[in-house]
């Protein structure tokens, strides 16, 4: 029961210290919605007021108030100093009942895709994390979008795009998550645009160990042994002479074969092939019918046991 109680407690005083946090730290905008509160006046608390496009509040004897740029302490202050015309000490309490105007957009290969508000500064792994963290396949660079008013994006190599409206910039995503560069991992705007593209992959399948989608590090290739290595190798059942590649065409239907004797490889008397990406490294078994390409291909596509590994 004293555990309970304590949890309890925990989740109270954490839930507490939030609301302090993003009273004093939230910025106000346009869109965002708010509560007032005012002792012994009614009118003031009947419903929740919008701040307009211009950052404008209006409230009923306060009058307009721009409210863009103010955190909720900051609010709650002016409108207390407009009511003293009125009240000797406005007891005043000022509510973030729904935010609208520090969205980030989220997009790529992260778990729950879409468009997050900021709730305050947060940097660029909060938002990653906001979004639900990365999916398997996501690649190894993050590529940020900032509106021009906002300045400069704070990395090597950013620059303005063709319009010239936004800045654009990429960032490694083991630079960030392992504190390598932690500089890199900088406060991200409101209406930025971050984005997580797929990793280069190639697949592994059939007589392997380790069969599945393998994540290329950043501008890596790979060869048929490397892919292989990945694997960790034929198993004891594989049928080496009679291996292949099988290769996206024009035809999003069929996929070009390239047959490949991995004994003759393994033994340096044919050379290593390079695969590209999404090429099926696919090794058959040893005295079965043979495996079209197609069923590969499809076994990838329905995703049945298929996992995805990152080096």
């Amino acid at each position: 029961m004293k555990a309970i109680l304590l949890l309890l407690l925990s989740a109270i005083l954490l839930s507490a210290q939030q609301e302090m946090d993003e009273r004093s730290t939230y910025v106000l905008g346009a869109g965002d919605q708010i509560l007032v509160r005012v002792l012994d006046m009614e009118e003031m608390s009947k419903e929740a007021f919008q701040i307009d496009m211009r950052g404008n509040i209006n409230l009923p004897m306060v009058g307009r108030i721009q409210a863009k740029g103010m955190t909720v302490e900051q609010l709650e202050e002016a409108i207390s100093h407009r009511l003293k015309a009125y009240i000797k000490q406005p007891d005043v309490s000022v509510t973030l009942h729904e935010m609208r105007s520090q969205p980030v957009s989220v997009l790529g290969s992260v778990r729950n895709p879409g468009v997050h508000q900021l709730q305050g500064q947060k940097s660029l792994l909060e938002v990653l994390s906001l979004a639900g963290g990365l999916q398997p396949e996501a690649g190894y660079s993050v590529r940020i979008a900032r509106r021009k008013e906002w300045g400069p994006i704070p990395l090597p190599g950013a620059k303005l795009d063709e319009t010239g409206q936004y800045w654009v910039a990429e960032v490694g995503v083991k630079e960030i998550m392992e504190a390598r560069s932690p500089e890199k991992n900088i406060p991200v705007k409101p209406q930025d645009v971050v984005t997580v593209p797929k990793g280069q992959m190639v697949y592994v399948m059939g007589a392997v160990k380790k069969s599945g989608g393998f994540v290329l590090g950043e501008k890596e290739k790979t060869t048929v042994l490397e892919a292989l290595s990945m694997a960790e190798g034929c198993d004891s059942f594989a049928k080496r002479g009679g291996a292949k590649i099988l290769r996206k065409t024009d035809n999003p239907d069929q996929r070009l074969e390239i047959a490949l004797d991995l004994g003759k490889i393994l033994q340096g008397k044919e050379k290593d092939v390079l695969m590209e990406q999404d090429d099926i490294l696919f090794v058959p078994i040893s005295g079965t019918r043979k495996v079209m390409a197609r069923s590969a291909e499809a076994a990838i596509g329905i995703g049945t046991g298929l996992a995805i590994y990152r080096r």
